[in-house]
């Protein structure tokens, strides 16, 4: 991970906004976006990983990030931000149009793929991971097809 005041208030911001919350498989939600911001290659792009999931599950809105980070990071977490009222395949194909988010987003659906991390986990049936497994891969298929 790059380590700069900015992405160090983003790391720090975002284990404030995730703390007490865990993921399908009981463990501290940080470590996905620690992991995602690990695979990133600038310092925006590791400020957007950190906080990618942070408007869709803890209580900041885009407005209070503006405030706090530059506009391309914001912009790169509205996209990455999935809305309910958004089809799935809109909502990747608008992560395309940056590459700040395209970046962050390829490794999150990698990381997410990675069943393996749901070892010992008794919560999440087949099923479930099957259709994890179909979602991501057809994610990923669209954000690396050339248009």
């Amino acid at each position: 991970m790059i380590y700069t005041p900015l992405t160090i208030k983003a790391l720090k911001l975002s284990y404030s906004l995730h703390h007490g919350q865990y993921d399908k498989a009981g463990v501290p939600y940080i470590y996905h976006p620690y992991h995602i911001a690990e695979l990133m290659t600038s310092e925006y792009s590791v400020c957007a990983a950190l906080l990618h999931d942070t408007v869709e599950d803890t209580s900041i809105t885009l407005n209070e990030l503006s405030e706090l980070f530059p506009k391309e990071v914001v912009h790169a977490v509205e996209l990455l931000t999935h809305e309910d009222h958004v089809p799935y395949t809109e909502y990747i194909q608008s992560i395309k149009t940056d590459p700040i988010a395209k970046e962050v987003k390829l490794a999150d659906i990698r990381h997410n793929s990675d069943q393996s991390r749901f070892a010992g986990a008794n919560d999440i049936s087949g099923t479930k991971l099957e259709q994890l497994r179909e979602k991501y891969a057809a994610a990923l298929e669209m954000l690396l097809a050339e248009d």
